[in-house]
């Protein structure tokens, strides 16, 4: 293991993105980046199964973008600035996004930022 790395399991919240991580989750960060296209985009709103099918994602990854789950999203390999373009496609915003990775509602995470009525 890296030396720079050490300990970093014991961080709360922390998920390293290494090349174990990236490798797994290729298939999933191409599909997720892909929203950046209209059509790809289109064919998700439309048909998320479809769009699944068309990516070939495993049904677990399946299982993630349909639960918005963000935490076994980012542990499973998903790149963040991936899972902004579901984000925006899905009309959740960044801060919303954030808290769950927190494991907080989104008032309890503005609570800890110094920016009135953000959302």
């Amino acid at each position: 293991m890296n030396p720079q790395l050490k300990g970093i399991e014991t961080l709360a919240g922390t998920y390293l993105f290494d090349l174990e991580r990236s490798g797994r989750g290729l298939r999933l960060n191409r599909f997720l980046h892909g929203l950046t296209r209209p059509a790809k985009r289109a064919l998700f709103k439309e048909d998320p199964e479809a769009a699944f099918e068309e990516a070939g994602l495993a049904a677990g990854e399946r299982r993630m973008v349909r639960e918005l789950d963000w935490v076994a999203l980012i542990r499973y390999g998903a790149s963040f600035f991936c899972l902004e373009k579901l984000a925006r496609v899905k009309g959740v915003s960044n801060p919303e996004m954030v808290s769950a990775f927190r494991g907080e509602t989104l008032e309890q995470f503005l609570k800890t930022r110094n920016v009135p009525g953000a959302r």
